[in-house]
This record gives C-alpha cells, structure tokens and sequence, in this order.
C-alpha cells in the first residue's frame, strides 16, 4: 500500500488528482464547520443534543458532526445516497429505466441526471422540514424569525447538499476513486479523535498504570481484529474456472485456454450498510422534526429503536428490535446490489457465445443456474459478515456502556472498504498509465 502511494506521487499526473481530492476535501471540512446565516447554531445544537441524545450519533458521524452543528453541509450527502437508492428500486420497478440502464454510458448518464434532480428534489424536501420543525425551537436569531429567514436556512442547506453531490462528481471524474465514498470517509474520520478520547476517558482515565494499558490493549485489539476481519471479508471470493474449446480460425487452432470468474464474497462492498444505515435514520429524522423526543411517546420510542446506540442495552432489550431491522436490510441490500450489478444470465450467454463453459455444466441456462445458486451462497456469506462486523462493536457499546462513539462497525466497513477501493483506483490508473508509456515507446 505504501509503495503505491509513494509510486503515485511519483507519476505527475496522478499526483495532480491526489492534490486535487486533498484540496476538495479540506473545502468540505471547511464547509462542514461553516454556519448557516440568521442560525443560532449554539442554541439548536443545545436542543438537538438534549433531545435526541445519542439517537443520530450515526448520522452525526456520517455528516461530519455537520448536523448538530447545523452547519451549511448540515444534510450531507445523505439526500444523495436516499436518491440512489430509490433510482435503483424504481430501475427494477419501472421498464423504460430497466432499458435505459442496459443502454450502456448513454443510458447510465440519463439515470445519474435523474438522480442529481432526485437529489436536489430530496434535500429541499428534508431542509424545508427541518426549518419549519425545529423554527419553533430556536433555530432562527431573534430577529431573523420571519418568511426571509426560513427561506434562507433551506436555500442554505439546499445549496450545501447539492454541492457536495457536485464535490463528488468533480472527484469522480478529476480525482481518484468514487468521489461521494471519498465525501463519507473525510466525514466519519473526522470524528475519530473525539472517538478515541471518548475509549480513552471510558476504560482508561483514573485508572492505575497498568489497568489502563490492558485496557487500551484490549480495545485496540478488538478495532484491530475487526479490521483484519473486514479486509479479509473483502478480498474474498470466489474463482469459477472456465475453460474454452479450441476452434479453427484460417489455418492456426486458437482457443483451448483456461481462466475463471472471480465472485467475490463482498459483492456489494459498503453499498449495504450505508443503505440500510440510511433508511434506519430518515424515518427518526421525521418524527424529531415533528416534535417527537427520543424516549417519550410512541414516536421518541420509534427514534430510540432506530437509533443503534440503543440497541444491545440489557436494560431495555425492546429497543435491539431496531438491529433485527437493520439486518434484514443489509441482507436484502446485500442481495438486491448483486442482482443489479451482476447478470448470471448474460454472462452464461457471452461464454457459450465464444465457446466456453463451466467444466462439468452445460452452456446456456444450466450455466446460468449453477452460477445463480454460487451468487446467492457466497453472498449470504457476505451479508453475514457485514453484519457481524456491524454487530460486535454495538454489542460492546451496549454491554459496556459506551453509547457517545460514532465509531462503530459499519463506520469501520466503510473506511476500510472505501480505503481500499481508493488504494485499487489509484493502482489502476497507474497500470494504465504504465501501458500507455509502454505502447507510446
């Protein structure tokens, strides 16, 4: 990894697109800290703190700690992700967009405007929301509480979303790796120190010299060990080998070679989890701005329940219903993704098309079987250890009491896996870089 870090700034061009993402990132942490104009943000960061408590530390983590500060990027690029994944389920429900999806870069471009649109249709929907439910609770200065301050906070938080969606874009297409995965990675780090001190104030503060140092052990331990869990999770799959009949072409005998399909066991990567992470809070978002309190009433109980803080608490077991739904939705987004970005059928007719098969299968439809029941059996395995890694680390936040860490499970899932879809970005881009000084010599 560090060899191709440092072979990356050797190369001028790439070293131009690592600034570049540099730059734009400290743009949206500056952003991040950037106050909405005519905002009390000391006082609404006061109410949302006391009222919801721990509930969106996950939220909170995935905006950069924007959303209780009620900055500019106070909505982040959730509106973008909610946008994505209603796009992908009206592709399955809607023909016209199944064709325009399988219409190769054309059609893919034409989906990827409807989403900016969706997107921006989305974040005006949640900032006009949060202006007229949280108006009332000091949101606005005083002297600002008429029709020209309302409009300037959703303009504002408008604005910050659809500009984050642009700032991913431009890293997309002039920096390295998938600019919105980049945009939530700078978000969740960015609150790993606080993270840190909180473990440390936890297990470690007051405590004699070598209590502490077992302690930190063992936590650095667990983080360690969740890691190499999720780096292996993620380079793990599975080779289909492949052989191809020798056929005449002129007078050589071409043909004959054996390869494989590599399934990978993470098919979806990090999609699941932020997705299901996603759905799980819009819902308390809702009912918070509507005026329903984490705990109280049967809507601040439905925050709580959503909330993964609460969830794994001896004490109020009722609340870890919310984690049954969050695995089943990371189950079915981890299936869902693989069904959309992966077509047994199509691939079983491109192989019998140049005559290849699956050494023991028939060509065509039993290909297709064999590789469906593969699929669903290496990617069960991969939903479950997202999960698990999910799971561990708010089993010992709720045993353990530590409920203030925004660090949890699926944050690490999407830092290592977005970490590592970078670092391939990179060394991609510099294979090719390699050919083409090669061909040009």
């Amino acid at each position: 990894m560090s060899n191709a870090v440092v072979s990356a700034f050797k190369n001028k061009q790439l070293r131009k697109k690592l600034l570049f993402t540099t730059l734009i990132l400290i743009v949206v942490r500056f952003g991040s800290q950037l106050p909405i104009p005519e905002i009390d943000s000391a006082q609404i960061s006061a109410y949302l703190k006391s009222t919801l408590g721990d509930s969106f530390s996950l939220l909170n983590s995935f905006t950069g700690g924007s959303f209780m500060q009620m900055s500019v990027f106070a909505l982040s690029v959730t509106p973008y992700i909610t946008s994505s994944i209603i796009m992908q389920l009206l592709t399955i429900a809607i023909p016209k967009l199944e064709e325009m999806q399988k219409d190769g870069e054309d059609g893919r471009k034409k989906i990827a405007e409807y989403t900016r649109y969706l997107t921006v249709g989305l974040a005006l929907f949640e900032s006009c929301a949060m202006a007229v439910g949280l108006g009332g609770k000091g949101l606005l200065l005083e002297d600002h509480r008429n029709i020209w301050g309302y409009l300037t906070v959703v303009a504002a938080m408008t604005a910050g979303s659809a500009l984050l969606m642009w700032i991913g874009e431009r890293i997309t297409d002039n920096g390295v790796g998938n600019g919105i995965s980049i945009v939530l990675l700078i978000n969740i780090v960015s609150g790993t120190p606080q993270d840190m001190m909180t473990l440390y104030e936890r297990f470690m503060a007051g405590r004699s010299g070598a209590g502490a140092t077992v302690s930190g052990i063992i936590v650095l331990a667990i983080i360690v060990a969740i890691v190499v869990f999720v780096l292996v999770l993620n380079d793990a799959e599975r080779r289909i080998p492949v052989q191809y009949s020798k056929k005449m072409q002129g007078r050589r005998m071409i043909g004959g070679q054996s390869t494989y399909i590599p399934l990978k066991v993470n098919t979806a990567n990090v999609i699941p989890v932020i997705f299901a992470s996603s759905l799980m809070s819009f819902p308390g978002i809702i009912l918070a701005l509507l005026g329903k309190s984490a705990g109280t009433g049967i809507g601040g109980k439905i925050i709580t329940g959503l909330s993964s803080s609460s969830w794994c608490n001896p004490q109020q077991p009722v609340y870890s219903l919310g984690l049954l739904l969050y695995i089943v939705l990371v189950v079915f987004f981890a299936y869902f993704y693989t069904s959309i970005s992966f077509n047994p059928l199509e691939i079983a007719n491109n192989m019998k098309k140049q005559g290849g098969f699956i050494p023991g299968i028939r060509p065509g439809k039993p290909t297709s079987d064999y590789l469906n029941k593969i699929l669903n059996y290496i990617v069960f395995i991969g939903a479950v250890g997202l999960t698990i890694v999910a799971i561990v680390p708010l089993l010992a936040s709720g045993l353990l009491d530590v409920s203030r860490i925004s660090f949890s499970g699926t944050s690490l899932i999407i830092i290592v896996g977005v970490v590592l879809e970078t670092i391939k970005a990179v060394e991609s881009q510099m294979l090719v870089r390699y050919y083409k000084g090669f061909l040009n010599d």
